[in-house]
């Protein structure tokens, strides 16, 4: 796993999904931020950002809050396959 999908539902290992609605980059170091959405009622945001190093960083698979057991602290929720963005060629 090396860079994140835009357009992809991922789940959070502490159980929740998440919408990536895109990849942006910091102004200041140009480094890569995800852009997402919590895909549940919140009541302090629904949208997020967090550098793409640590939406895609290994985790440990022992951490109580691990509750789906995910290596990732990220990953694409297989039983949502669909792309709900279209591809432009």
């Amino acid at each position: 796993m090396n860079q994140v999908k835009i357009g992809k539902v991922y789940r959070h290992f502490k159980g929740n999904y998440y919408f990536v609605e895109n990849i942006a980059l910091d102004s200041e170091t140009h480094e890569r931020v995800v852009v997402y959405k919590a895909l549940y009622n919140r009541d302090d945001s629904q949208i997020w950002v967090r550098k793409e190093s640590m939406f895609l960083e290994q985790i440990d698979q022992a951490r109580k809050d691990n509750i789906t057991g995910q290596k990732y602290r990220f990953e694409i929720a297989e039983e949502i396959g669909k792309n709900y963005i279209k591809q432009i060629n």
